[in-house]
């Protein structure tokens, strides 16, 4: 995966081998369902879901695996059990390419992080104005 400029989010999963395309479009898919309203852009070279500018999750293929960012600390609590068999480290759930799309799993994360940031917006708008 050479390229690096890319234009949309067709172009991101265009660039990878045919059997990951299929994952990726299916965890795109799922995003998109679980956050509707979210503005699907490309960031740091990857998909980016976001609501009022900010964003709720980035997903990103590999050779052997695809990740969702950011795994915050709520995240990783409110899904201790169902992402036990995943790799975890500081931000990043990472998924093997060889399993099936955990659906349910990648919808209640990404609904959890439209949560997260909308509270965030909440407190940030209630908060007085500093001079």
């Amino acid at each position: 995966m050479a390229k690096t400029d890319f234009k949309s989010v067709d172009d991101y999963i265009a660039s990878h081998p045919k059997a990951v395309q299929r994952v990726l479009k299916r965890v795109r898919s799922t995003i998109r369902k679980a956050v509707p309203e979210a503005e699907e852009a490309i960031s740091y070279q990857i998909p980016a879901y976001k609501l009022h500018g900010r964003p709720v999750l980035y997903f990103a293929g590999w050779s052997q695996h695809y990740s969702l960012y950011p795994s915050t600390d709520p995240v990783v609590a409110a899904f201790k059990e169902e992402l036990q068999p995943y790799e975890i480290s500081k931000g990043t759930i990472r998924f093997p390419l060889s399993e099936p799309v955990p659906v349910k799993l990648i919808d209640g994360i990404a609904k959890l992080r439209a949560k997260e940031v909308a509270k965030r917006e909440k407190t940030k708008a209630a908060a007085p104005k500093k001079r």
